[in-house]
Parts: C-alpha cells; structure tokens; sequence
C-alpha cells in the first residue's frame, strides 16, 4: 500500500554537548505537583495518585523560538517545568530502578490556554483545547542524565526580566521515580517519551510582545517569545 501523503518527520531535541538529537515520541504532563500550584488554581492536591494529560508531539516548540499569541484564548498563560527524558524502554519499573531508564533533563514551559482549560474543567471535560496546543510544549536543550543530579536546584522563571515563579525540585510532591514508576504501570514507556513533572505556582498571563525564560540551575535555560495573534 502506498501512503496518500507524507507525515513530517518527528521533532527532535537538542543533546547538549552533543550533534545527536533526541526524537520526541510522546509527551505527558504531570498536573498539579507542587502545592503551591494546586493551591492557587483552588484545588486540592490528590495525594493518592499522580494524574496526567497528554501533548502530540507536534506541540514541541523549541527554545528561542518567537510565536503568534495563540488561536481562541484570551488568556495564555505559562507552566515553568522540569522534564524528564526517557531512554531506555519502562514498563512496570520498580521505583529502585526507574532512574535507569532516564536519558536526560530538560527545561521546558507548559504553554496553557487557561481560559479553555478552567472552562472545560467546570463542565467535567477533558482539558485537550486547553493544553494540546500548536507550541506550546516549549523545551530546551536535554542534558544527559550523568551529568546532572536531582536535589534542591532552584526553579524559576521571568517575563520580560520580572520574576514569576521560584521553588526548587525538592518541592515537586511525587519524585521522578515515583511518576516512572506510576506511569509505566498504564504505558509501555519507550525513548522518546517526556514527561513535564508539573509546574510550580506563580503561573499566570503572557501578551504579545512578552518575553519568557525559564531556568533550573545546572540546565540550558528555555525561552519563548510571543508575537501579535495571526
């Protein structure tokens, strides 16, 4: 059989101090992992369980890139995220061994359409309008795993110079291995999968002509910048 069309090739991440770049398979969002966060969206924080949403690869967004405000929101808001890159096929891991399977980290923004978000949420809908957006799975370069490891690094981010969002990663409510070893128990995790480990508070709204950094000590920063809608 022949295809009708071609598909783009999957988008790729830059290694740092490497020419390699790392293929974006998939990619899962952790929601509400700092309680700052969960308390300033007026929600409690699920302690039983982390929960998850879900970007196309096509979301990826590379950083210093410079986009339109997005389509259908009035109110875009930023995520400052850690993320995690998996190298190494997961399934069922136990949490001993989940760190095995990292491939690097990263610095990533979780772009949100919160308006089309908190609406969906109102009604019990899911919230792909809101976060499934062209872009907005803005991520820096990775850093091997073996060259960085996770305690208390600050993580913060600035728009336009002005400081929004300052924890560090011992804030984050479930570890890397934890949501590993909780996530590959519902998916065959493979190379190429990332998870967004969840942003901490001070999120909040971004106009065109806004400028975005984000930074996690030890990691290439991320930055985004927004132009007038299309």
């Amino acid at each position: 059989m022949t295809a009708l069309f071609d598909l783009p090739p999957l988008p790729q991440v830059p290694v740092v101090g490497s020419d390699a770049t790392y293929p974006v398979r998939r990619i899962f969002c952790v929601g509400r992992n700092y309680a700052a966060h969960a308390a300033e969206m007026g929600v409690e924080v699920d302690r039983e369980a982390p929960f998850y949403f879900t970007k196309t690869p096509w979301a990826i967004c590379h950083s210093g890139t410079s986009i339109p405000y997005p389509l259908e929101t009035e109110n875009y808001h930023y995520e400052m995220e850690f993320v995690v890159a998996i190298g190494k096929p997961a399934f069922r891991v136990a949490q001993a061994d989940a760190m095995d399977v990292v491939f690097g980290y990263g610095c990533g923004l979780d772009m949100t359409r919160r308006d089309l978000q908190l609406a969906a949420r109102a009604k019990q809908r899911p919230w792909d309008l809101g976060k499934d957006v062209e872009a907005s799975a803005v991520i820096a370069a990775l850093t091997p795993a073996a060259e960085f490891t996770i305690g208390a690094q600050r993580i913060a981010l600035s728009v336009n110079g002005e400081t929004k969002q300052d924890a560090t990663l011992a804030d984050l409510i479930w570890s890397v291995p934890e949501l590993i070893a909780h996530l590959s128990r519902f998916y065959h995790l493979q190379p190429g999968d990332l998870i967004y480990t969840g942003t901490p508070a001070g999120v909040g709204p971004v106009v065109a002509g806004d400028t975005i950094e984000g930074t996690i000590d030890g990691l290439a920063p991320v930055a985004l910048s927004l132009t007038e809608a299309e």
